[in-house]
């Protein structure tokens, strides 16, 4: 087996939202099993059935893996800048089919779509439950 390195990321209590809506913006496999899924009589705390205990998407670009927060109430600061998640499109157009379905779904643009000095192309945007996406193409 190779070695590999995806993102995983804990939302508080919409990770089944958040998924969902990023497999229908990029498309791929979505897997996704929350805790009533599952047969675990041994877990040191009592789980939320409908919880999300692990999600996986795997996309034409990569993986995206996450859960919902195991500590209930916490305010994560989920919308920043500090990263975001880098998607490569294929194509300028396939970028801004991209782009538009976040938008359409909720999200916001934080810098718009363009030419960058490295010759390629770049954007964000934030989607509805505030991770930040940036977008790329190639030159």
């Amino acid at each position: 087996m190779s070695e590999t390195i995806a993102t995983y990321i804990a939302l508080p209590g919409t990770a089944a939202e958040a998924f969902e809506h990023w497999h229908e913006v990029l498309g791929g496999e979505l897997n996704l099993m929350r805790y009533g899924d599952m047969d675990m009589p041994d877990m040191p705390f009592e789980p939320d059935p409908q919880t999300v205990a692990h999600a996986v998407l795997t996309t034409p670009g990569g993986v995206i893996a996450g859960a919902d927060s195991m500590d209930p109430g916490t305010d994560y600061p989920i919308r920043g800048s500090a990263y975001s998640l880098l998607y490569t499109a294929e194509s300028v157009d396939r970028a801004r089919q991209i782009i538009d379905a976040f938008v359409a779904g909720g999200g916001e643009v934080a810098m718009e779509f363009g030419q960058a000095p490295w010759g390629g192309w770049y954007g964000n945007l934030f989607d509805r439950f505030g991770v930040m996406w940036a977008l790329s193409v190639d030159a």
